[in-house]
């Protein structure tokens, strides 16, 4: 920070000087200019030449310099400035300054004087910079997680639970739903396993393909069970052979109770009423409650058949589609056709159509005998 008196490296530290300074008769022989040249083709460029300069000189006017090479108004801001930056030049004044006079605030640097830094020592300085630079925001971090926890701790109600491992919320309203799920998908590490009823909406499928390459590129295991009513329809056949050609596994079924996503085996996140999405949905966090949730996964997930394999369409040796046998089941549990119908994801009319060639076949009066029926002749095991 202390400046130099006007002996150092030869040069003055006055007004601007003049290009033919006598200072360095060595420097510029008449008609013959040997010293550094600008390239005005690169900014950067021009930054070299100019600190040669200063640097030879050790402490000069930084607009001498700039007259001499030649900088227009423009280059000459945009070089000192920059080289002040990097902590090539500091400004300097004519005379020595006392730590005294810089405490008493006495010393002022001129306006135009600069003086040459070292390379390295500006280097081990702007690397000092950065390492407090680096503290601060390590602190800040530091901070703000201490904080961040400080909120989780309050919010997510780990206290509040009395140590209790779950936490329940209902959301019912749609941007939140869709924020809370983009939430727990951003944390996924492990696996992710999820179940749809319906069909989804083309609208969702470059959502959909997109979060399966990026987790399944991070080693990622992705699982889905769609029913096969929907899984025939075009556009819900192209999304799964899509997802299935980037890694995802891929399941039907003749019947999914509910629309279902579980992420690592912490989160969960269903229906508040399986009959009727829009009346929101619920978020479960917490293994000891998710773990209930998985289970019913797996076991629609070991009921179901892989995609594409055609097993889906397949019948048994006792004639019946799986469709047929599911809706057997649930007839012979006594359910009411309009729950069947929501179960297998199709019409009412389609429904009552099934069940009456069931009966024929069975040759039952009542849909309750076919039950009956279906469980003596094995249909159902």
């Amino acid at each position: 920070m202390a400046a130099t008196d006007d002996t150092t490296g030869g040069g003055t530290t006055g007004g601007a000087v003049p290009a033919h300074h006598a200072a360095h008769p060595a420097a510029h022989p008449a008609g013959d200019h040997t010293g550094p040249t600008l390239d005005h083709t690169d900014p950067h460029a021009r930054l070299v030449p100019v600190y040669q300069e200063l640097r030879r000189r050790g402490v000069s006017s930084f607009a001498a310099v700039s007259d001499e090479l030649g900088l227009s108004a423009e280059e000459y801001e945009r070089c000192r400035a920059e080289l002040i930056a990097l902590g090539l030049i500091v400004p300097t004044t004519r005379t020595h300054a006392t730590l005294a006079d810089v405490r008493a605030g006495t010393w002022r640097a001129d306006a135009d004087t600069v003086a040459a830094v070292d390379p390295e020592i500006a280097l081990l300085r702007l690397l000092d910079r950065e390492r407090d630079r680096l503290r601060e925001h390590l602190a800040e971090a530091d901070r703000a997680y201490a904080n961040l926890e400080a909120l989780a701790g309050t919010f997510l109600r780990a206290s509040v639970l009395a140590g209790s491992e779950v936490e329940v919320e209902a959301l019912t309203d749609y941007r939140r739903i869709q924020q809370a799920l983009d939430d727990i998908i951003d944390v996924m590490q492990e696996s992710s396993a999820s179940m749809y009823p319906g069909g989804p909406s083309r609208e969702v499928h470059e959502v959909t393909l997109d979060r399966d390459r990026r987790r399944l590129e991070q080693g990622i295991r992705v699982r889905a069970i769609y029913a096969h009513e929907h899984a025939t329809r075009p556009d819900v056949a192209e999304l799964l052979d899509a997802r299935s050609e980037l890694g995802a596994e891929i399941r039907v079924a003749a019947v999914v109770p509910l629309n279902m996503i579980i992420i690592d085996q912490q989160y969960a996140m269903l229906p508040i009423r399986p009959e009727d999405a829009r009346k929101g949905a619920i978020l479960a966090r917490g293994r000891a409650l998710v773990r209930s949730y998985l289970g019913l996964f797996e076991h629609c997930w070991h009921t179901a058949v892989p995609y594409g394999s055609g097993a889906a369409a397949e019948r048994g040796g006792d004639g019946l589609s799986e469709q047929q046998r599911a809706a057997l089941r649930m007839l012979a549990t006594g359910m009411k056709d309009e729950k069947i119908a929501r179960s297998l994801g199709v019409s009412l009319r389609t429904v009552s159509r099934m069940l009456s060639e069931l009966m024929q076949e069975l040759g039952a009066t009542s849909r309750f005998e076919a039950g009956v029926r279906a469980v003596r002749m094995g249909w159902l095991d």
